[in-house]
């Protein structure tokens, strides 16, 4: 179930980025909430970011959405 939500992180990450074979994904299941760690290339970090956060903003929204249909609480956090 919480690898549909590392599916979707990865799926909107790879169409916003330029080197879509550098992003990485990566899913730490606690016991209430699932972490996703998302890793993308080093000038990649500033189109997953977005002006004034704004992109990051609407991923963590999309993803909050899911985990909501999904009955799970994720976090998503961006690796430099």
């Amino acid at each position: 179930m919480a690898s549909e939500l590392k599916e979707l992180v990865e799926f909107l990450a790879k169409t916003l980025v330029d080197k879509p074979n550098e992003v990485e994904v990566r899913e730490i299941e606690g016991e209430q909430t699932t972490v996703l760690e998302l890793k993308v290339a080093k000038d990649d970090i500033g189109k997953i970011i977005g002006k004034q956060g704004r992109t990051a903003r609407a991923v963590r929204t999309i993803l909050s959405a899911a985990s909501t249909k999904l009955r799970k609480r994720s976090v998503l956090e961006i690796l430099e």
